[in-house]
């Protein structure tokens, strides 16, 4: 709901221009382009319950303050020009509000999507992950399907200071509702527990090697002051000890991951204005669609989101997930190709359909691709590495979140969105051949040409018979 409607929020602060909505993108993806894999690492050195509990706190807690902050803002942006300090101390409070929401929700994603799900499905045949996978995916499109609406219609039909009072009210109550679901799914299933204290054990080891590791570098260094020896491994020693930054070993263990295309694939799909996020939502509202119709449109972008997940997984069953990734990328290219159009379209509200049924319908291929990709990392990712491999992902798909947000502050007149549809487009492209040189570095080809050609043929003959069938008498009374 949040991510919905802080577009609005920030549009109708400051109207005709994009970078208010700009700058507290630039803020929230940056803070998880920086910190994400320290995310990831925190995730995977404290207990299940642990993290379930700081997660929960700190995000519904940030929402409220946000919320909070927005309400002070829309009741008093009349007298907001003559007290000056106190509009951005807002601001930056919105911005800092959401930016640890986006963390804790972070650190909730890596916990439940990479390592809850993964450990549910140990012991099982392969279809339930995949299963799983689609399940949690269409809970939260479900989410992303009502959310806007409500939000839109309490905009439209009410107030925006109303809707920040729901979203504020909102998370108050769903906080209790989130932590008793998933401490219910703690206790109901002991493999949780099992990898629990897993990984409770593998961090105490951890942190004895790192404290022995330690106490024998000072020992050589002691030894080495003792002896005067030069001052060349002392310079060694600074580097080794940048290597091991944990920033630094979070990002030497991704990429030495074998789903580094895919992943770079998917978190190229980010740097984009081509989904209903805030620079898109303040662009159409500026265009004149009421908030109510972006709510909709939003809406059914998710329903077709929905749809994705009920057709991952027949598709992984005939296909597997490598392939399934190959034909939901270029579908979603093939549906963005009517966003390209628009920007031709001289009709400002025909080009705005234009661009919200481009988006909406590129959503089933986006999905796929999403939920591809998710499966190969769980897949292929040692259990040891999963959730760094998990913060470092969605750091990286926040690096390029953050170059979109850029962009939108370089190009903040929304009469160039078409500027920023472009570049989207291209990126999009960019995924999609990097994810056809991984096909094609793991099979050793893109398709089955014997297969294809069958097909062709087949499709030949059958429109060669349908021909004749349907002309046949045409012929015959021409004959007579």
């Amino acid at each position: 709901m949040w991510e919905f409607s802080v577009g609005l929020y920030m549009i109708n602060v400051w109207p005709d221009s994009l970078l208010l909505a700009a700058t507290y993108g630039v803020v929230e993806s940056a803070s998880t382009a920086l910190l994400g894999p320290l995310v990831g690492q925190w995730v995977d050195k404290y207990s299940y319950v642990q993290v379930l509990r700081v997660w929960l706190l700190s995000q519904n807690l940030s929402f409220v303050v946000a919320g909070g902050a927005v309400i002070a803002i829309l009741t008093y942006i009349h007298s907001m020009p003559s007290n000056y300090a106190m509009f951005i101390s807002l601001l930056v409070l919105i911005n800092v509000s959401g930016a640890v929401a986006m963390l804790s929700t972070l650190a909730g994603t890596i916990l439940i999507e990479r390592e809850w799900v993964v450990v549910i499905s140990e012991g099982e045949s392969p279809g339930v992950l995949t299963k799983m996978n689609s399940t949690i995916r269409r809970i939260d499109l479900t989410c992303k399907l009502f959310a806007p609406v409500v939000s839109g219609f309490i905009i439209s039909f009410v107030s925006l200071t109303a809707s920040a009072v729901f979203l504020a009210l909102w998370n108050v109550v769903s906080v209790c509702l989130q932590y008793w679901l998933l401490w219910s799914v703690y206790n109901g299933i002991p493999g949780l527990r099992e990898a629990n204290d897993r990984r409770m054990s593998r961090s105490s080891i951890r942190e004895a090697d790192e404290s022995s590791s330690t106490h024998h570098e000072q020992e050589i260094l002691i030894l080495s002051d003792t002896n005067n020896s030069p001052q060349q491994p002392e310079s060694r020693t600074m580097i080794q000890k940048f290597l091991d930054l944990p920033y630094i070993t979070a990002w030497k263990v991704y990429i030495k991951q074998d789903v580094v295309l895919p992943g770079l694939a998917l978190a190229l799909l980010f740097f984009t204005v081509l989904s209903f996020g805030t620079l898109m939502t303040a662009t159409l509202e500026w265009q004149g669609i009421p908030a109510y119709v972006i709510g909709i449109a939003r809406g059914i972008s998710a329903t077709i989101g929905i749809a994705a997940t009920f057709m991952y997984p027949v598709l992984e069953s005939r296909i597997s997930s490598l392939r399934t990734g190959i034909w939901s990328i270029w579908s979603q290219w093939t549906c963005l190709l009517l966003c390209v159009a628009s920007t031709f379209v001289k009709d400002g509200l025909m080009s705005a359909y234009m661009l919200m049924t481009g988006v909406a319908s590129s959503r089933l291929g986006l999905w796929m691709f999403d939920l591809s990709v998710i499966q190969q990392m769980q897949d292929h990712v040692a259990e040891s590495d999963r959730c760094v491999v998990g913060g470092v992902q969605n750091s990286l798909q926040s690096v390029l979140d953050l170059m979109t947000y850029i962009m939108g502050i370089l190009i903040s007149n929304p009469q160039d969105f078409w500027k920023l549809t472009m570049l989207s487009f291209v990126l999009v492209t960019l995924a999609a051949i990097l994810y056809s040189v991984h096909i094609y570095r793991v099979r050793k080809h893109l398709l089955h040409l014997d297969k294809l050609l069958v097909l062709v043929k087949w499709y030949v003959r059958s429109s060669y018979d349908l021909f004749h069938v349907i002309y046949k008498p045409f012929f015959f009374f021409c004959d007579i």
